[in-house]
């Protein structure tokens, strides 16, 4: 089962919005829905996002009854636009889009534009595939037998083609017989927690536990963790991991009570143009997930809500990053580049 797929003329997606009450196939015939799909969170995940990007490309190339490189590139980069607005932390996304565009813009005629431009996403898609399932083996190296993983948001197979980033080392450290246990975080926003990453660890057959964002440390002072595991939207070059809002406390509290915290992400998630942290834009979401529970108002009419969709967890904090090239420590990132 893959989160994503090109087939024919549109592409396919899980409804990820659906679950865990429904699983859901939702097809999208143009780039409006694809990021239609983005902005209500259908798709998510960082990886997810690169390939979702690429194909928004591949199904307007497909689509398009232009004669002429021009017209077809102009579209093409019109169709970039409106994605790229979508969601501002992700640096997948982008990546997905200008490896696309590099191809569109070398092309000589319309067909070889057209067909290099679906080619080129189809490949991003299954890169993804393979630098995933070389991230669970080396990420399922880290996992001891018996030991019980905190994990963060949703980094499994629906954040990505297949396999996943950190949900995907905890799959792969099971499939090797490692007995393991999971303490999911519900983690805002949306819950994708305690709705997505549940769902997936339930449907592996994988103990899972899934408690309140605000309990993570009083876990760990129970000493009922051995290892903090997550994803990261963008990692920069001095090391800092941008990820999902609650992360940042995690690393914290995870430091105050001497456990690893590990980040695994693809090298296409490491953006060396960006120093630190602090320079990459967080995007902030509709205050009313937090003002609501479905229908139902929780917050008072009149009050100010701050709705961050991710923090910035320091180097210092981090005590090693995963990637599909190797296993380093924040200050060695670029070593994988050379």
């Amino acid at each position: 089962m893959r989160t994503i797929e090109l087939r024919g003329k549109c592409v396919v997606i899980i409804d990820q919005s659906r679950l865990p009450q429904e699983l859901k196939f939702v097809r999208c015939n143009n780039v409006d829905d694809i990021v239609h799909a983005i902005k209500t969170m259908q798709i998510r995940g960082a990886p997810a996002l690169g390939v979702a990007a690429a194909m928004a490309l591949a199904v307007t190339a497909i689509n398009s009854r232009a004669r002429s490189t021009k017209v077809l590139l102009n579209e093409l980069k019109r169709a970039a636009n409106k994605v790229r607005k979508t969601r501002p932390t992700a640096v997948n996304l982008f990546g997905g889009l200008d490896r696309v565009l590099m191809v569109a813009r070398a092309a000589k005629d319309v067909k070889e534009l057209r067909d290099g431009v679906v080619r080129e996403a189809r490949r991003i898609a299954e890169e993804d595939v393979e630098t995933n399932r070389r991230m669970g083996e080396l990420g399922a190296s880290l996992i001891k037998d018996g030991d019980v993983v905190l994990t963060h948001c949703n980094t499994g197979a629906l954040a990505a083609v297949c396999y996943g980033t950190a949900l995907g080392a905890i799959q792969t450290a099971w499939d090797q017989g490692k007995r393991i246990k999971v303490i999911a975080t519900e983690t805002r926003p949306q819950l994708q927690g305690a709705r997505l990453t549940a769902w997936e660890l339930k449907r592996a057959g994988i103990p899972v536990t899934v408690i309140t964002d605000s309990m993570a440390g009083e876990v760990m002072r129970r000493q009922m963790v051995n290892l903090v595991m997550v994803g990261a939207d963008r990692i920069t070059s001095n090391g800092d991991v941008v990820n999902k809002i609650g992360t940042y406390a995690l690393a914290v509290l995870a430091k105050e009570h001497d456990i690893s915290f590990y980040s695994i992400a693809p090298t296409t998630t490491i953006d060396l143009s960006i120093p630190s942290g602090d320079q990459v834009k967080i995007e902030h979401r509709d205050p009313s997930e937090v003002i609501f529970v479905g229908k139902t108002r929780l917050v008072p009419k009149g009050v100010a809500v701050f709705n961050p969709a991710f923090d910035v967890t320091p180097s210092r904090l981090v005590t090693a990053i995963v990637t599909e090239r190797g296993i380093v420590r924040p200050s060695e990132l670029k070593s994988l580049f050379k």
